[in-house]
């Protein structure tokens, strides 16, 4: 039955709500050849305004820094004099300096934070727009964990290179602008000063060529810990029922040992050049004192240009003593983006054609035709299978495990391209059409339910985020979960944990069952999808399914021999080829393999029963007896 008034004849449109969310401002270049810089330069620029703002005021802030010197040596020279009259107004004038360099440095710093949140916004609203277009062959070869990573550290780095990078590199007309005030001065004691420096530079250059592949490492070896945590988190009910803490905690402590060796090594580094980098430039005072000294001894020079060449001395000290650190920063973001790339660079497997079509107000005529399948690098899924079902048709996919019959689910909803023949819906290739068209009039209800953290109410709705609570209802009441949500303590307001792993196996699945009853799809595709639930709630559900399947194609991949009842048709699959094709009763008479297959169905049908009778009733493949009281304290 419908859950609310026939959705069918719309034009499809992705998700039916308004973003309420700004989509990033630029995106990262697509040219590989470029240097990693010039690639994230568009999403620099788009944040420009805040970017001008900052150096702007940096600059303003640099050149009231360079006037304080000159100021304290007027003041000296008047205090040399014995003049105490002008000392005052220089005491008022270094004031008013401190105070606006205080404000400007305020504002530059404001914007500086702000163009680096919004570079991170970008880059992660850009990483997980591309990770959502990847096919699950991606999935398949990446660890989760290293798309974490990827995703917070990597990208953290990146934008506090290209955030404060510029405006750090503004300090270094600090040692141009004080250089000249110093030639101007005396040349040769400005030639003295400046000695240390292209030292500074060498210790630079070597400290370079060993941060950039230990920030690479300890990246990546950060990622490590962070699939090992993200695996174990996921998998904690495996990880306990094996009681395998312990061989976890090594595998975690191994992976952190690598990740502490990493960055000794790159401490290490920056401890040995870091100290250099700084101090180098500390000769110069030495250097200043001891031949400026000797000038004003010769009276060649005047005290206060001595104090004015110390004070332009530790401006010309301050880009040196961030070098060190900009360095390091500037190696560790070049592997991050790296790393960013990587993911960037990967083209998704299965994409809509050039001129893909919307499948709109779909009849459900789904056929494959000589269809050939492998997973990446494995054997034969597949082979020459052929299949349809017509409009309003429902099919039953019966065979032992690894037959390939999930693999015709995820080939119809287009997860994976079949690598020979065609699947056909309404006579176009799936391949021709978009993906988002086609996947939204297809309903997947899978054995593994899963669920989000989220509302009961916003779990059902998913699919339909404008839903009305009227059809949330409904819905939920057609897939026998309205009593049990109306017992939680908020109803359907209220929160379940992550993956919905605070409700039993059957009250996931007949959420999940609600979740596609709202979508209205056109074609059904049901995955075991009663398996987690008593004979009496699956008796309940397909009364309802029967209704929702009139009117609509469904396939049903049936590892219980309840589930074939629903069918009109059931196909016997083996080794990736149909082998026999029939009403039920017609096989079990012509088809011992059928016959056989079916035997193994009703001894698998029969332990689960006998599991329920002995825990109390509602069984469920992952919750034993699904009466059993959650967290809630609401029985199934």
């Amino acid at each position: 039955m419908r859950t609310e008034a026939p959705t069918r004849e719309r034009v499809f449109s992705p998700v039916g709500v308004e973003p309420r969310y700004p989509a990033p401002r630029a995106w990262v270049h697509t040219d590989r050849t470029r240097g990693w810089i010039r690639r994230m330069f568009p999403i620099v620029w788009s944040h420009k305004g805040s970017f001008v703002t900052a150096w702007i005021t940096t600059l303003i802030a640099v050149f009231i820094g360079l006037a304080s010197p000159a100021v304290v040596r007027e003041a000296v020279n008047a205090l040399q004099r014995g003049t105490l009259g002008p000392v005052r107004m220089y005491v008022l004038l270094l004031c008013a300096l401190a105070v606006g360099r205080f404000l400007f440095g305020f504002v530059s710093r404001f914007y500086m934070l702000a163009s680096a949140y919004g570079i991170e916004y970008d880059l992660r609203a850009i990483i997980y727009e591309h990770l959502t277009r990847m096919s699950f062959a991606f999935y398949d070869r990446v660890q989760s964990g290293q798309l974490i990573s990827r995703a917070n550290s990597d990208i953290r780095s990146v934008q506090m290179f290209l955030a404060f990078g510029p405006t750090m590199l503004i300090q270094l007309v600090t040692f141009f602008i004080a250089l000249a005030f110093m030639l101007s001065i005396h040349p040769l004691l400005t030639v003295v000063s400046i000695l240390p420096l292209p030292g500074v530079w060498w210790v630079g250059v070597k400290m370079r060529q060993f941060m950039f592949p230990i920030s690479w490492i300890v990246q990546a070896r950060a990622a490590e810990v962070a699939t090992i945590v993200d695996e174990n988190v996921t998998g904690v009910r495996i990880v306990k029922s094996f009681t395998a803490e312990l061989q976890q905690v090594r595998e975690l402590a191994k992976a952190a040992r690598r990740v502490q060796w990493a960055n000794v090594k790159q401490v290490d580094v920056r401890a040995r050049y870091s100290p250099i980098l700084e101090n180098l430039p500390r000769l110069a005072l030495v250097f200043v004192l001891f031949y400026g000294g000797y000038l004003v001894t010769r009276g060649e020079l005047d005290l206060g240009a001595i104090s004015f060449f110390m004070g332009y001395i530790v401006l010309l000290t301050a880009p040196f003593r961030i070098l060190g650190f900009m360095l390091m920063l500037s190696q560790r973001a070049r592997a991050s983006a790296g790393r960013i790339y990587e993911i960037l660079d990967t083209a998704p497997d299965v994409q809509d054609a050039p001129g893909a079509i919307n499948l709109v107000e779909p009849h459900g005529d789904v056929e494959f035709r000589n269809v050939d399948f492998a997973y990446a690098d494995g054997p034969a899924i597949l082979e020459d299978f052929s299949l349809r079902v017509q409009p309003g048709e429902v099919v039953a996919l019966v065979g032992r495990t690894g037959c390939g019959k999930s693999t015709v689910a995820r080939l119809l909803m287009r997860f994976y391209d079949v690598t020979g023949g065609a699947v056909t819906v309404d006579g176009h290739d799936v391949r021709d059409l978009t993906q988002e068209s086609l996947r939204s009039q297809i309903g997947l209800v899978a054995d593994d339910a899963f669920l989000f953290s989220d509302s009961i109410r916003n779990n059902i709705a998913y699919g339909r985020p404008d839903a009305s609570m009227s059809a949330i209802v409904a819905a939920a009441k057609a897939a026998g979960a309205h009593d049990f949500i109306e017992r939680l303590p908020a109803g359907y307001d209220t929160v379940i944990g992550e993956r919905g792993y605070d409700l039993s196996g059957g009250q996931r699945q007949r959420v999940s069952i609600a979740r596609l009853l709202v979508t209205d799809p056109a074609i059904l595709i049901l995955d075991d999808a009663t398996s987690s639930v008593d004979v009496h709630i699956e008796q309940e559900i397909h009364g309802a399914l029967r209704k929702v399947m009139e009117e609509r194609s469904t396939v049903v991949i049936a590892h219980r021999l309840s589930t074939i009842n629903l069918s009109d048709r059931v196909v016997l699959m083996e080794r990736g080829r149909i082998v026999a094709s029939g009403a039920h009763a017609e096989l079990m008479r012509t088809e011992p393999r059928y016959a056989e297959v079916l035997a193994h169905l009703e001894s698998d049908e029969e332990a689960l029963r006998r599991r329920q009778t002995e825990a109390g009733g509602n069984g469920s493949k992952d919750d034993p007896p699904d009466t059993r009281m959650g967290p809630w304290g609401v029985e199934s």
